[in-house]
């Protein structure tokens, strides 16, 4: 059996469901393990996150038991991972029971009929041939925001673009040398180019943690700023950027998973080369490996 540990925040979570789908698509035996969103973990988490592939309506997935995660897992269930099997999974991760992503794209992972996987797998090659699928088991409940519905109608008519723009915990200390000075002006000013160079007066409609930010930067009648999902209520702003036509994004899964559900045929989607500073960018590779997007530089150079 494939268990695929799920973790993290809603886009996260969605990469890891698509992952657990293609290998059900190769006629994988393959489970969820819900367990890291259990109470007693979360409250050791620094950024505590709730399960929320739940919320989305009627969607195919099977969970793992404790049992089912216990019999793959063996001693290391109830211990502390042991020496012998940290020294297995450094000389040969094939032959370890846990498989932990260290790479942007491990291939070798669809080889494998039982293993337990520890990752975020953000790359589109994972499951770029199911997206059509995902589209259509991934529905978004009914909000009861009636602005939320107003604003997909005024987005069917116009040649809508949805940008987002994640400030807030990127700023932070602990998250600025990481995550920031990816997604820079330079970054944005490119993206926005490149739409407006394919069509004529595109409607741009801003997703941000920071509004006062983006109402000083971004004025003008071709700006909406959409500023009312909070809270739990953010689930709906992902919603709403894969109604727009074209999708410009953040280092985000989050608005990753908004451009990869909309469905529009002749769809421009723009993120940053690269996701995390950490990330070295060798262009052949990015471009096969999200295929069908634009990729820019933090300088803004389209690659």
């Amino acid at each position: 059996m494939i268990i695929v540990r799920l973790m993290g925040g809603l886009g996260n979570q969605m990469q890891q469901y698509a992952l657990y789908r293609k290998f059900e698509t190769l006629g994988k035996e393959v489970r969820l393990d819900t367990s890291w969103f259990d109470e007693k973990m979360q409250k050791t988490m620094q950024a505590p996150r709730m399960l929320e592939l739940d919320r989305f309506d009627n969607l195919p997935l099977k969970k793992a038991s404790r049992e089912e995660v216990r019999t793959l897992l063996g001693r290391q269930y109830e211990e502390k991972e042991g020496v012998a099997e940290k020294i297995r999974r450094k000389i040969n991760p094939a032959l370890a029971v846990i498989f932990e992503e260290t790479d942007m794209y491990h291939p070798e992972i669809f080889d494998w009929d039982s293993k337990y996987l520890v990752g975020y797998w953000a790359c589109e090659a994972y499951y770029a041939d199911i997206l059509g699928k995902l589209r259509s088991e991934i529905q978004f409940p009914q909000s009861a925001d009636p602005r939320n519905m107003e604003m997909v109608e005024e987005m069917e008519r116009t040649v809508s673009v949805s940008v987002h723009i994640r400030r807030g915990d990127y700023l932070d200390a602990a998250n600025i040398q990481m995550f920031g000075n990816i997604c820079t002006e330079n970054y944005y000013e490119s993206a926005i180019r490149s739409i407006r160079e394919n069509y004529e007066n595109p409607v741009f409609y801003l997703f941000s943690d920071d509004s006062d930010y983006v109402r000083s930067k971004y004025q003008g009648k071709e700006y909406r700023i959409v500023d009312w999902n909070r809270g739990d209520n953010s689930f709906y702003d992902m919603m709403l950027m894969s109604y727009c036509r074209h999708n410009i994004c953040a280092n985000s899964t989050f608005s990753f998973w908004g451009a990869r559900l909309n469905g529009h045929e002749d769809k421009i989607m723009v993120r940053p080369s690269i996701h995390k500073n950490t990330q070295v960018c060798i262009p052949e590779q990015m471009q096969k490996l999200w295929e069908g997007w634009t990729l820019v530089t933090p300088e803004g150079r389209c690659i």
